[in-house]
C-alpha cells in the first residue's frame, strides 16, 4: 500500500483579517505579469474577472504601495502590470515559500511523518 502521509506547506501573510498574500494571489500575480491584464490573467487561471479584481484590490489595500497598476483604456498603455514593488513582494513571497518547501522536504518532514498515522481513526 502506498504511503498516504504527506506535508504541504501553505504560506499565507495576513494584514489584519485579510490575506495579504497567499498561493492563489501569488499565482494571480504571475498570470497578470505574463498576460498584461487582470481579465486575461483571471481567464488563464479559470477565475472570474470579479474574483480576480477583488484579489487585486485586497493586495493593493494591504501593502504599503500598489502591487498591481492598472491603466484605463484611453491611456497609452492598456491593461495591468505588476509594479516594481509588486515584483519585489512576489519575489520575496516565492523565496520564502521555496525555503519553507525545502525545509519541509528535509528531515523535518520525516520527523513529523514518523509520528503520524497512515490513516485517521474512525470518527465516533
Amino acid at each position: 500500500m502506498a504511503d498516504t502521509r504527506s506535508i504541504r506547506v501553505k504560506l499565507q501573510i495576513y494584514c489584519g483579517d485579510e490575506i495579504a498574500m497567499g498561493p492563489g494571489k501569488a499565482d494571480l500575480l504571475d498570470a497578470i505579469a505574463a498576460t498584461g491584464s487582470i481579465s486575461a490573467g483571471a481567464r488563464a487561471m479559470g477565475m472570474s474577472y470579479r474574483r480576480a479584481w477583488m484579489l487585486v484590490d485586497t493586495l493593493n489595500r494591504c501593502w504599503d504601495q500598489p502591487v498591481v497598476e492598472t491603466f484605463a483604456g484611453g491611456s497609452k498603455q492598456k491593461g495591468a502590470r505588476l509594479s516594481l514593488f509588486g515584483h519585489e513582494v512576489l519575489d520575496s513571497y516565492r523565496s520564502l515559500q521555496d525555503s519553507l518547501d525545502w525545509k519541509a522536504s528535509r528531515g523535518f518532514e520525516q520527523e513529523l511523518l514518523s509520528l503520524l498515522r497512515d490513516m485517521p481513526l474512525p470518527g465516533k
